[in-house]
């Protein structure tokens, strides 16, 4: 049988790294593409078919902040929505009073998540509940740590390289069998331990088992004025490329055009390479001014490549530093936005990967699935496949990776075209 399953958002704090004398707002109600952060956050756990309840632990000065947010959220999202939880002094004792009012309900799991992280994949939310359903005691989204460490002394002179294999860094939702979770903050409190800052670190403290999985680096948090700037282009990239409510169906688009993309990058040291927008652990990341994503990298310049608009390099060009470290589904997002701007659809994406390592296989479907959600089409119009290049070549090396993209769309036809 299914269980059932609420989200505890946590949106007491004040967010003082952001706050500033222009604008004393927290950050959770700061405004988002038109509407409160928290909004979009609510939307993202809302919307999932899964989630049955939605509890939000606030500070009591939000009372207002909190009820706008609530009215910006989608309909679904608001029939979830319950009565809003006053918070405590600490996270610690924010999440316990939230977990004490969602226990009344008799939910089986709660996914605990941070207000300011508002672009959740709904993908990390059904990995999550399937380690619960599978009888985990909690269960942890992280990313693998791809860039290089170091430790500096007090003076910050000598640096020191930490090594970075089996670490990983963690994101919210930290999701739990509800009963479980209450009874190890109420223990803690007990036991006057106050100062925990992270769930998993106070299940682990009560000798609960943790499991990993999979992340996105999409769901970051927004914690200082840069995250926030960065979550405007991500959420404008994201309103640009909605599908308008009534789209012309593919049928009454006569004009049918194919792009080619093609991309490589070399690898260097790191723990894992992003493909298609899925995080991928290996020996190896691929190099490159964004996350280096290949894949949706030869997607964008074929989606561009098929509606006559230059390439990726163009609109997104490395020697720009605000796409140092970009996710790369921003590309093609912006693709997306010019297809439609057209009144054009895209159909059908068609991407080949050639590498020695990693295998691609057992990451396939995940793959598809993540490029689907990008361009907003169903994953049945999405094709992945692998292959190696008989170790010839740099890829044959296991110098680099490789993508191959033929990408097709449709558009009104135009005589003057």
């Amino acid at each position: 049988m299914t269980k059932t399953a609420a989200a505890l958002v946590v949106a007491a704090g004040r967010g003082t790294r952001l706050a500033g004398s222009d604008n004393a707002l927290p950050k959770q109600y700061r405004p988002l593409a038109g509407r409160p952060v928290l909004s979009h956050t609510l939307d993202a756990l809302g919307n999932h078919p899964r989630i049955n309840r939605l509890v939000t632990v606030i500070h009591p000065d939000d009372v207002n902040h909190f009820s706008e947010a609530a009215r910006a959220a989608s309909t679904e999202t608001a029939s979830k929505i319950g009565p809003a939880v006053y918070g405590g002094a600490t996270r610690q004792q924010s999440v316990l009073a939230g977990l004490k009012a969602l226990a009344l309900e008799g939910f089986d799991y709660v996914l605990i998540h941070d207000a300011a992280r508002p672009f959740l994949p709904s993908a990390v939310i059904d990995r999550l509940l399937e380690r619960l359903q599978a009888g985990n005691e909690g269960v942890l989204a992280a990313l693998p740590v791809a860039d290089t460490l170091k430790r500096a002394d007090q003076s910050g002179r000598s640096l020191e390289t930490v090594d970075r294999t089996g670490l990983w860094a963690a994101q919210t939702p930290q999701a739990f069998p509800l009963q479980r979770i209450l009874r190890a903050h109420e223990k803690a409190v007990a036991a006057g331990k106050l100062d925990f800052t992270d769930d998993t670190g106070l299940a682990e403290w009560d000798g609960m088992t943790i499991v990993l999985t999979e992340g996105d680096p999409a769901a970051f948090k927004i914690t200082t004025a840069a995250d926030l700037r960065r979550a405007e282009q991500q959420a404008e990239l994201q309103l640009m490329s909605t599908t308008p409510a009534s789209p012309l169906p593919l049928s009454e688009l006569a004009d049918v055009r194919t792009g080619i993309g093609y991309d490589v990058h070399a690898f260097e040291d790191g723990d894992a390479v992003i493909l298609g927008g899925v995080a991928i652990p290996h020996s190896s990341k691929l190099k490159g001014h964004s996350d280096a994503d290949v894949v949706l990298h030869a997607i964008t310049d074929a989606t561009l490549g098929a509606i006559g608009d230059g390439d990726i390099g163009q609109h997104f060009p490395p020697s720009d530093p605000q796409w140092k470290g970009a996710s790369s589904d921003q590309f093609q997002l912006d693709a997306m936005r010019r297809l439609s701007e057209r009144g054009g659809r895209l159909a059908h994406v068609d991407v080949t990967i050639v590498c020695e390592e990693p295998k691609i296989g057992p990451h396939r479907e995940a793959i598809r699935s993540s490029i689907a959600k990008i361009c907003a089409v169903p994953v049945s119009r999405i094709s992945v496949k692998a292959t190696t290049s008989e170790r010839l070549g740099f890829t044959g090396r296991k110098e680099g990776i490789a993508a191959l993209a033929s990408v097709t769309v449709r558009l009104p036809f135009q005589d003057e075209d």
